[in-house]
């Protein structure tokens, strides 16, 4: 079976990717084919995070081996993911600019015989150049 997913880049202009991934590809290999798709050489930290409908974000699938029992993006599995009714992650690349993406399965389906997966099916926009400046609001009583 394969994932057909958007892939959103989170800045004011749409900037959208689908693609098609088999289910037993790692969350590792999702990684380097969303880089790869929106241009990115793939060699900055990365954490994919689970989320729901509303796009909160929830536990963390981190690149590497933090060492905190989390299980890194090698080891896993996409059909260990997306069960169970969980259809969104979101998607952090380079923790210095903090390039955002929602990721979303639109459609399962049935692999096809002669095509290499994963593989971009469609693409919208253009990635600018810098990243949005993120703003962030923290509440303090005092």
């Amino acid at each position: 079976m394969i994932y057909r997913m958007r892939i959103i880049l989170d800045v004011e202009d749409d900037v959208i990717r689908d693609i098609e991934i088999e289910e037993k590809a790692t969350l590792e290999q999702l990684h380097d084919t969303i880089s790869q798709s929106f241009g990115f050489l793939g060699g900055e930290m990365a954490s994919f995070y689970q989320s729901d409908t509303n796009w909160e974000q929830g536990e963390e699938l981190p690149l590497m081996d933090m060492g905190i029992g989390d299980l890194p993006m090698n080891n896993t599995v996409l059909s260990e993911i997306f069960i169970g009714g969980t259809q969104h992650l979101i998607y952090v690349y380079d923790f210095l600019n903090l390039w955002t993406f929602f990721v979303e399965v639109i459609e399962n389906s049935e692999n096809e015989t002669n095509k290499d997966y994963p593989v971009m099916i469609f693409s919208h926009g253009e990635v600018p150049e810098a990243p949005p400046i993120k703003e962030f609001n923290s509440e303090r009583s005092t």
